[in-house]
């Protein structure tokens, strides 16, 4: 049967004191709210509807039309937040209908395919997907009948002693036949001290109808938990960056030392490569065999090749290719590619250009706006001069040219093959192949001068004891 899915996102989170929708706060740089949907979509459900409520727009913006959005503006339950969705849902009648929370980041593919299977294998109105864990204080108490079916769940501050005992509890994930939920809400009543209307009370109302109300428990007791403080937050965190480390340790990722690593979720690293403390991997990176990575380097939505050492240095939405050294204290700035040999050294900074094979950028330069051939020397110092203050321009630099120290390149201009700036040059113009080019004004000393204008300021500092 296909399955969609409805995830409730409208919390404020005010104990997690942000301005954000509690689920756009982040888990290893990524919102809470997409660790759920790509949980549902690695598990084949990408029909999605998210409920969202406090700052919808940021989650509406953030979803830019990918998924459909409602919204909760009077926030009176989880069984009201569900209600706002029924137009997607009865579009939905012959399906099943997961409800997740979108606090509750890391419920993964696996359960969510395991618990669907379940629900169809024995035909159930509802399956609640439950964990055992030892310490059940505060999450309500999965209450079971003969058969083993889910009677109702009991919160804590209602159940008695002997229910406080039960350690399998409520994950607040559901399945549902989408018939079913929309009767049930259609029956819901605000029977409580808050005046709310509670999904959780569905399962009576299908119960007394005589339906069916099944429990599947999560082999991973994790995906309960939710994030409503920084605390917890921090906590969650810190489940998710082990488990990461853990996936690129079975795969041959060398992490001798854990301290300050944080790899996001859509992160991959080939085998033979090492992490060094310090190090952050964020968003869509891949990173290939038998690189050094760090320390204290970071990297984001950007592709490194194999055999790159990558020495406390930086670079956003950008490519390195294969047996590069760059570093320490480099920084690759969006839409450049370093291309295959690439040195770039201390205190280097590359913009917007394509640096091609072979090419040493040694250091304090920056190469911005500029088309880079192959075997081209930088001096240190050199600088490519593209903004105008209103419009930027483009430096071409062919294979095999020298670049000398202090040499400013004034775009537009080109700098032909196998040329040769001399240092301290700021040249304007296109260079030919093969020239040297000088361009600085001769060298003129004016012997005594100093003497003549004393053009220094000069005092003899004295203690005040003397």
């Amino acid at each position: 049967m296909d399955t969609c899915a409805v995830i409730l996102a409208a919390g404020q989170g005010t104990r997690m004191k942000t301005f954000l929708p509690k689920a756009m706060t982040e888990v290893l740089f990524k919102p809470m709210l997409d660790w759920v949907i790509s949980a549902l979509e690695a598990a084949g459900v990408n029909d999605i509807c998210v409920v969202t409520g406090y700052s919808a727009e940021f989650i509406e913006e953030h979803l830019a039309g990918k998924y459909e959005t409602v919204r909760q503006l009077e926030r009176r339950g989880t069984g009201h937040a569900v209600m706002k969705a029924s137009e997607f849902i009865n579009r939905h009648i012959n399906s099943n209908v997961l409800v997740l929370n979108g606090d509750a980041p890391l419920i993964n593919a696996e359960t969510i395919s395991d618990a669907c299977a379940y629900h169809n294998r024995k035909a159930d109105d509802i399956t609640v997907v439950t964990a055992r864990i030892p310490d059940p204080a505060g999450y309500g108490r999965i209450l079971r009948d003969a058969q083993g079916d889910i009677d109702r769940i009991v919160e804590e501050k209602d159940a008695d002693e002997a229910q406080r005992q039960i350690n399998e509890v409520n994950s607040g994930v559901y399945c549902f036949r989408a018939g079913s939920l929309l009767d049930a809400l259609s029956k819901l009543k605000p029977v409580n001290s808050k005046n709310e209307y509670y999904l959780t009370d569905t399962i009576g109302i299908v119960n007394e109808q005589g339906g069916r109300v099944g429990a599947f428990t999560a082999k991973d007791q994790s995906v309960i938990l939710g994030a409503n403080t920084r605390r917890q937050l921090s906590e969650i965190n810190e489940i998710a960056r082990f488990r990461i480390l853990d996936k690129l340790w079975d795969n041959g990722v060398d992490i001798p030392c854990t301290d300050g690593v944080i790899v996001g979720p859509d992160v991959e690293v080939g085998k033979d490569t090492r992490i060094l403390p310090g190090t952050i991997l964020r968003g869509k990176v891949t990173i290939g065999e038998k690189c050094v990575i760090g320390p204290n380097s970071y990297v984001k939505d950007s592709v490194i090749g194999d055999l790159v050492r990558f020495d406390n240095s930086q670079i956003r939405s950008a490519e390195i290719k294969s047996n590069c050294r760059i570093g320490p204290f480099a920084q690759i700035r969006p839409n450049s590619v370093i291309c295959d040999r690439v040195h770039l050294g201390n205190f280097t900074e590359v913009k917007n250009s394509i640096v091609d094979e072979g090419t040493a950028v040694s250091h304090l330069t920056y190469v911005g706006d500029s088309d880079v051939g192959k075997d081209v020397n930088f001096g240190c110092g050199t600088v490519t001069v593209n903004f105008t203050g209103k419009e930027k321009f483009r430096t071409v630099i062919k294979d095999g040219a020298f670049i000398g120290c202090n040499t400013n390149l004034v775009a537009p201009v080109t700098i032909g093959k196998n040329a040769f700036t001399a240092a301290g040059s700021t040249i304007t113009e296109d260079v030919p192949d093969n020239s040297l080019v000088i361009a600085r004004s001769r060298q003129e000393v004016k012997r005594n001068w100093v003497i003549e204008h004393q053009p220094y300021r000069r005092t003899v500092e004295v203690d005040d004891d003397e």
